[in-house]
Order: C-alpha cells, then structure tokens, then sequence
C-alpha cells in the first residue's frame, strides 16, 4: 500500500516538473515567438490560404465567439450525420449499425463539447471509421477550441487597453499544430511500444486457458487513447474505457495516462503567468487548485483504503481497500487518484468504476466537477477559475471600500453580473435536470433507469447531470442512459454547460480590455498574494456548499449515513 501511495507521489511531482517548462512553451506559441516546431507554419499557411481565412486579422471578443459558435456547428452536423450513418459506410469489419436519431445527437454534441458522455460502449456503438474522422476529430478540435478560448483570455488581460484580443482561427491552428499533435505522436508511439493495438482488422479469435473461444474486439486504439487523454477529453475506445487491457495496458501505462491527461491543465496555469509575466499570480492560481485537488483526492484514497465498513463488519478482510470496480493492477490509492484527477480536469475517463466507491468519494467526484475550477479541462479551467477571481475580487473591493480593481482594470457592474449569471447557470442545470429526472422516475417507478433503488439511485442521476454540465463525460453506469429522456436532456446540459463558461469569461475579459488601463498604486489590491488566495478558495467554497449541498444531502450523504 505504501509503495502505491508513492506511485501516486511521484505522478503528481512528475506532472509538476514537466508542465513548468511546457507552460513557458505554450506562452510562446500564442506569443508567435519562435519555437522549435516552426516548421509547421507552412502546413498553418496552406490551410489557410484553402479555406480563406485572414489569419493575420484581429478579432474583437465578440467575433472571436461569432468563429467559436459557428465551427462548432459544423462539427456538430457533421458528426452526427456519420454516426446516422456509420452502418452502410466502410471500415465497419465487425458490423455495428448506424446510431439512432436521439443517440447520434447526444454523440456529437458529447464529443464536439468536449465531454465524451458515452451512452454507447465502443465495441458495438461505433465503427472505426466514426471513431477515427469523427470522434477522435472531434477529441482534437474541441480541446484546441478550449485552448484557443484560453489564448483570448491571456491577451486581454495584458496591460493595455484594446477591442483587439488576437484571432481566434490562429490560436486554434496552433494549439492543434503546435501541442496536442506533436504530444499525441509521442503517447502513441509510447503505447505501441507496450502493447496497446493499432489495427484495422475485426474481433480476433482467441482460446482462453479453460478452452473457451472468445471474440476480442481491437481496433486503432493506439492512435485514439492518446488525444482521449491530451485533450481531456476522456472517451473510450472500449465501454470499459481505461480499465480495458488494451485501453491502459499496464501500470506504466496508466502512468503516461494520468499525467498525459493532467499536462496540459497544468501548464495552462504557467503559461499565463509567462504570458503575463506574472509568475507569481500564475503560482497563486496554482496554489488554489492543488489545495482544492488536495481536499478531494486525499480523503477519496483514505476512504478507498479502509474499505466498506459495512462488509468490514461482516468479517471479510478489507486489507486491500475497497476493490469492488477496481483493477487489481492498479490498487485503490492509484484508482482513488484517478477518479478525482479525472473529475476536477473534466476528462472523464475512468481506470475504475466510480459507481461502486464508497458513498463520500462519489460526492467529492461530483464535488470536483461542480467546482469544475480546480485545474479543468484544456483551457477552460482557466476560464471557469477566472469567474470565482472576478467574483472574489468585487467581494474584496466591497470589505475594503474601494472599486475592485483586476490588472488594471476596473471590476464594475456588468463584469459581476455576468460572472454570477455563469456561476448560476451551472447549479440551474444540474438541480433543473435532476429535478425533471427524479420527478419522472417517481411518477413512473416502471422506467429501466436505475439498477439501484434509494439513494444512490438518486446519486446515479445526479452524477450524470453533473458531469454532463462540467463536460466530463464520466458516469455512475448503474444509470440506464440510452434513451430519449437521457440522451436529449444531458445532450441540451451538454451545450449549455461548454459555451456559457466560455462566452461568459472572454465577454468579461474582453470588456475589461477595453477599460482604461490604471497603473498599480498604494491602495491597489494585490492579486498575486497568499491573503487574495485564500478569498478565493473562501468564494469557491461558499458558492459550491450553498448551490449543492441539499442536492449532495439527498444522495451520498444520505447514503453515507445510511451505512452506519
């Protein structure tokens, strides 16, 4: 147990070492300063001169958004006519149909958004042709888009006023040529080398050591799995995602995993301060979202560890934690970790089954992504966590009398408004659809939802509009979910929950770019210090305890209690 611990350690560090110098990297790719990957500029080039866009125009946030939307949509439409039709077309060896109508919009609007919500298994929903030009597509462009929305925020929030905040189609030509590619190369060359399939063939037939002949699905896992992780997206080429064989074939696998997953939210907080050159600001940041990492994923590893109580009292041993919907090769402090890493950088991916953890580390998984701040995914971390500063600085400015002041610029009315309206709107999501749904299943006890009655059945739900809402993609899979209620209600959560959280913070940066600049004076409030940091952490909490905890009372807490 202790060397697993330590594994977990050194993930952590590892990630930490590695993202300081990628976020230097990162700031200099949006800067345009020379890097050694230049030599992509001319393949940039050519798919600009194609398409006719100006990469050289710059946009205000408003036309940056407009661009934003409008490729969306494109995507969209053209995701869900392939998976309509994914049955009639090729590279489908093992036969698997087309999707229905309410299945394909719930995929396409998953994927596009960034969340990878699943309510398919791999093996059987779809084809490696939809897997490669549509979903994996999708897994690269959504997180450029996040990245690329991220580039806006760091630009307007230098030291200058201005409506022009840099063009949208250049930071997101470079986020997908200049970090996610040339990191999924290396992943995926990593993998192959340790087994992970690259195929294109069908099932292949294998006898299993009692003589049994068993068809194993395969396929073009290695180019996939790699993007799924990079991109936070978190979709899985297999139903059982990465605590599939092929899927995370070893412990040194899902080493690569969480810290290919945990990379680029991390070096997103570096990359402002260099951008800024506000390291010092950048290390606040970080300070808050590991401390809040830390709440949530330290007691999951302890709860994990001692086990069910319950079954303890039965006499069984529980030495080796709690191991329903664990993998053994993993043990519970690495799965423990990984449900909480996976949860606050809203990747959604899975290398065990988060419905059978113990009550209280279901809630800090729906905690996670409540908050959806701590880190998050590509690029919208930052944008999530820029709301809680803005809210945290009008807060302030309040208490010491003065007019809060954010780098400069002036915090004013309109600025919080629209930091409270995106704040609001996660909890009105999550709570409406909950509420829809547990009104539905009371008037109708006979819908095959729940394979769990109760409270957890409660959580169950829950947990799926939550994660639809933070675009994470992970489920409590007791859910019955591949269905019209499910599949369009958490498809509608699934838009609103991505672009209000974007739209939202670029519309307050770019507003306050267009501010008059104030230089830092005696009285300035100090962004960058311990004291501010601590208001912040103060803001999320209070925000995530009063929208969530009657929701989180009536599901795993209760169910927590009822164990005792």
């Amino acid at each position: 147990m202790n060397t697993e611990i330590i594994g977990v350690v050194f993930m952590f560090g590892l990630t930490l070492l590695l993202a300081i110098p990628f976020g230097r990297y990162i700031a200099k790719v949006y800067k345009g300063e020379k890097t050694l990957l230049d030599f992509f500029t001319p393949l940039e080039n050519a798919f600009f001169r194609i398409s006719g866009i100006n990469a050289q125009r710059e946009m205000n946030w408003k036309e940056s958004m407009v661009a934003l939307l409008t490729i969306n949509l494109v995507w969209f439409l053209f995701a869900m006519f392939v998976l309509m039709v994914q049955g009639w077309l090729p590279m489908n060896p093992d036969g698997n149909p087309s999707m229905t109508a309410d299945l394909a919009f719930n995929t396409a609007i998953s994927f596009m958004v960034n969340c990878n919500l699943q309510h398919y298994s791999g093996e059987t929903g779809v084809t490696y042709l939809s897997q490669l030009i549509c979903l994996m597509f999708l897994q690269f462009v959504s997180a450029a888009t996040g990245l690329a929305a991220a580039a806006i925020l760091f630009n307007a929030l230098k030291e200058r006023t201005t409506d022009k905040l840099g063009n949208f189609y250049n930071y997101f030509m470079k986020s997908l040529t200049r970090i996610l590619l040339p990191l999924s190369i290396v992943v995926a060359i990593i993998f192959l080398f340790n087994g992970m399939p690259m195929t294109f063939e069908g099932k292949d037939t294998i006898t299993s050591m009692q003589g049994d002949t068993v068809q194993v699905s395969t396929g073009p896992v290695a180019a996939f799995v790699p993007i799924k992780h990079l991109g936070t997206n978190g979709g899985g080429f297999f139903g059982t995602n990465s605590a599939h064989p092929f899927e995370n074939p070893n412990y040194f696998t899902g080493i690569v995993e969480m810290v290919a997953q945990f990379i680029v939210p991390l070096a997103m907080v570096f990359a402002l301060g260099f951008y800024l050159n506000k390291r010092k600001f950048s290390w606040m940041i970080f300070g808050v979202m590991t401390i809040g990492f830390l709440c949530l994923a330290i007691p999951n590893m302890i709860m994990e560890q001692h086990g069910n109580p319950a079954i303890a009292h039965m006499g069984v041993d529980m030495s080796s934690g709690a191991m329903e919907g664990k993998e053994v090769r993993f043990g519970t402090p690495a799965s423990a970790y990984w449900s909480i890493l996976t949860t606050v950088i809203s990747t959604g991916s899975v290398n065990s089954f988060h419905d059978s953890f113990m009550p209280l580390s279901g809630m800090n998984q729906m905690l996670a992504m409540m908050v959806n701040g701590f880190y998050g995914g590509c690029g919208v971390g930052l944008l999530n966590f820029f709301i809680f500063i803005i809210i945290a600085v009008f807060i302030s400015g309040l208490m010491v009398g003065r007019t809060p002041e954010f780098l400069g610029k002036k915090v004013e009315a309109r600025e919080v408004k629209i930091a409270v309206i995106v704040t609001l709107m996660s909890a009105i999501l999550i709570k409406g659809g909950m509420a829809i749904a547990a009104y539905w299943i009371t008037a109708d006890p006979s819908l095959p939802w729940l394979n769990n009655p109760g409270f957890h059945g409660f959580s169950e739900m829950l947990y799926e509009f939550t994660s639809a809402n933070a675009n994470n993609g992970s489920g409590f899979e007791g859910l019955g979910d591949n269905n019209p209620f499910w599949n369009i209600s958490t498809g509608i959560v699934l838009i609103l929950g991505r672009f209000i959280p974007i739209i939202g913070p670029i519309a307050i940066a770019g507003i306050l770019a267009g501010k008059k600049y104030i230089p830092e004076s005696a009285g300035t409030l100090k962004t960058d210090t311990l004291t501010f940091g601590v208001m912040i952490f103060a803001v999320i909490f209070i925000v995530t305890a009063l929208s969530y905890f009657p929701a989180l009372a009536l599901g795993p807490i209760a169910e927590f209690f009822s164990m005792h």
